[in-house]
């Protein structure tokens, strides 16, 4: 899981470089579009970055957790975790040309998964067992 991690993490920082390549030549530029579209537009840029970053780091740091239920809800959080920059990236490409923020759209679906796979890693790593003799 750990060079997955890696992998997404490397890829989603590329596609953040590439869709800020993507908004600098943007036709028509960026600073002639609507508040609102310019907004989705870096909105969803930001989104990759954090996706990328929080992959980038489990990647490096991740240690899989004892067997049994902590680390079934660490491969839960990791499985969302890779999900979420997928998401994004179709954010990126398809929300900012309809002018609106969708609330069920592929940006809220990221990050909610970004946001449990996060949420689940820590659960896993938090969570200790108790000693019989506290």
């Amino acid at each position: 899981m750990r060079r997955l991690h890696l992998v997404i993490g490397i890829v989603a920082v590329a596609a953040f470089v590439t869709t800020g390549q993507i908004m600098g030549r943007h036709q028509p530029p960026l600073s002639t579009l609507t508040d609102a579209t310019r907004l989705l537009y870096r909105s969803r840029h930001i989104y990759i970055l954090a996706a990328g970053l929080v992959n980038l780091m489990l990647g490096l740091y991740f240690q899989a957790a004892f067997p049994g239920w902590r680390r079934v809800v660490q491969t839960v959080g990791s499985v969302l975790a890779v999900i979420a920059p997928v998401s994004l990236v179709l954010a990126f490409a398809s929300e900012p040309a309809t002018g609106l923020p969708l609330e069920n759209g592929w940006a809220s679906y990221g990050l909610f998964a970004l946001f449990g796979g996060c949420m689940l890693h820590a659960v896993a790593v938090i969570v200790r067992p108790r000693k019989l003799y506290d």
